[in-house]
Formats: C-alpha cells, sequence, structure tokens
C-alpha cells in the first residue's frame, strides 16, 4: 500500500510542507494539531474548547485514512501553560479514556502563535480484524 497523506484543506499545509497525516500501511501518523476551530475559523480562548478542537481535527483526519479514534496508540500533548493540565486532561478522558494510549505531556515556552494553548500529535496502528 502506497503511503497516503491526508490535508485539512488548510494553505498553510503546503506552506509548511506537512500533512495533516500520513498514512502508511497499518500506521496513521497525525501531525502537531492546534485547537484552530475549522468551522467557524477561529481559535478559542480557552483550553478545553481548543483540546476538543484538536481532537476533532484528529478524529477526521484518522476516519479519512480508514482509522478509528480507538486505534491511536501513542499520543503527545504539549501546553503552554501547567495550569491549563486539569482541564486539558479532563478532556483527554472524555475522548481516550477507554483507549488509554501511551501519553507524554510536555509544558513549553510556546507554540507557533501566542492564542495556541494546546498542540496535540498521535500515532494510530490498525487494529486487526
Amino acid at each position: 500500500m502506497p503511503r497516503r497523506l491526508i490535508s485539512t484543506g488548510s494553505p498553510f499545509e503546503k506552506t509548511a510542507g506537512y500533512s495533516r497525516a500520513v498514512i502508511d500501511g497499518d500506521f496513521a501518523f497525525v501531525a502537531g494539531t492546534t485547537g484552530y476551530d475549522y468551522t467557524t475559523m477561529t481559535m478559542p480562548t480557552d483550553v478545553t474548547s481548543q483540546s476538543r478542537n484538536c481532537f476533532k481535527t484528529i478524529a477526521a483526519a484518522l476516519q479519512e485514512g480508514g482509522f478509528e479514534m480507538a486505534d491511536i496508540v501513542r499520543a503527545t500533548y504539549y501546553l503552554t501553560d501547567v495550569n491549563d493540565a486539569d482541564a486539558h486532561f479532563a478532556v483527554c478522558g472524555e475522548v481516550l479514556g477507554d483507549i488509554r494510549p501511551a501519553a507524554t505531556l510536555l509544558v513549553v515556552a510556546g507554540l507557533y502563535k501566542p492564542e495556541m494553548k494546546v498542540e496535540i500529535e498521535v500515532t494510530a496502528k490498525r487494529r486487526s480484524t
């Protein structure tokens, strides 16, 4: 199976030279995803909404590649403020509580734009049927 690139349609993907996700065999590698709301074309101000938007975008990319959220085996979270961790983890529990991938949280000095509070990247492996 050839490598397949998944895009959100954002012109930034071509400008920055990346894909939202790359499907390679039974693996899906989803790029760092911020909390941008593609429906309203806005960035919410709170980490809870941003985290939910991250997962919404990730779910759409996985689905387009033929994967499910339950296929996620690894997640990395980047937060710009440690005080947002509990609110972020509450969303993670809602979305991934039954999936429970291996995960890492990093608190970073900043992301690409100052309004970005969280970025999430995941790796998924298609489950055997």
